[in-house]
């Protein structure tokens, strides 16, 4: 796949989660600066990954799914995607890396 092939979405889920994760540095840690740094992080991660969403192996869930989640690193979190159709990088969830990651990807629909 080419750059910009890849129609890149959002689910609401994700969205919550980066919201949770920004507002809990920049209010409970006091640290701002470093949420707006994570959220550009999180960003460059996406836009970097997009041109070959699909050149990754695939995350191992216990869970059968239609399309497989993919994972980007970025520090302590884990950015959660799928591919559907071979045309649509659907950003999932994002998740701090000492939750019990497993069990909440399994408890996804």
């Amino acid at each position: 796949m080419g750059e910009n092939e890849y129609e890149l979405r959002y689910l609401p889920l994700f969205l919550d989660d980066l919201t949770s994760i920004t507002r809990y540095i920049a209010e409970t840690l006091c640290n701002p600066d470093a949420a707006i740094r994570l959220t550009q992080n999180i960003e460059a991660a996406i836009l970097k990954r997009r041109p070959f969403a699909e050149s990754f192996a695939p995350y191992p869930t216990m869970k059968k799914r239609k399309q497989p989640y993919y994972a980007i690193y970025v520090g302590n979190y884990v950015i959660y995607y799928v591919v559907i159709d071979h045309s649509i990088m659907e950003v999932r969830r994002l998740l701090y890396m000492g939750q019990n990651r497993v069990r909440i990807l399994d408890e996804d629909k």
